[in-house]
């Protein structure tokens, strides 16, 4: 049929898992995993002429060694505020103003902190799981209604429902798979 009513559920239900996914993987990569990294400065923002402002437009943000992050602000004036907006980002960071840079030294994660990034990962990830869960329940409940009102057969309800599952394992191994990389970042010393 080429238009499938079935198959756009399915497809729109792959969409929004694919954003789950997209949204976990952004997540895991502010978390820290023992070397520096720019995207650890991702969510930070700072408050520049009276706005809220993501860090990374107001400055350049670079790794030039594995325990070091340098912030190059793109003006002078904004460079008490953008320390400030690192400090309120509570990321356990503690960064250094020349008057030129601001430099945040990256200290070695204790073996405490590895295990309580490991738990914030495997929280973000379930976090994942669950909203997968619901857009599979919301698309069964989709096909659901257009077997209904289409007259389907119950052999096209189950093959769909079916797909629907494929769908949501295929999700539910790749947010695993993100977060096993991610617990061996982290464990790495």
């Amino acid at each position: 049929m080429p238009d499938d009513p079935i198959q756009d559920v399915l497809d729109e239900a792959e969409e929004e898992m694919n954003e789950s996914v997209s949204y976990l993987r952004s997540q895991l990569r502010t978390i820290r995993a023992g070397r520096a990294s720019p995207a650890m400065l991702e969510n930070v923002t700072v408050d520049y002429y009276g706005s809220q402002t993501p860090l990374e437009q107001v400055a350049s943000v670079s790794a030039p060694q594995p325990d070091l992050i340098v912030v190059q602000p793109f003006d002078r004036n904004a460079m008490e505020d953008i320390e400030r907006g690192i400090m309120k980002a509570d990321l356990g960071l503690n960064p250094n103003n020349d008057g030129e840079k601001i430099r945040i030294p990256i200290p070695p994660l204790s073996e405490e902190r590895r295990k309580e990034l490991v738990e914030t990962s495997r929280e973000r990830a379930e976090e994942a799981k669950i909203s997968i869960r619901n857009i599979r329940r919301d698309a069964k409940n989709m096909i659901e209604d257009v077997v209904e009102e289409e007259n389907f057969s119950e052999d096209v309800y189950y093959g769909a429902e079916e797909d629907l599952q494929a769908i949501t394992d295929a999700h539910t191994e790749r947010v695993d798979a993100l977060l096993e990389q991610k617990k061996e970042q982290i464990m790495d010393v």
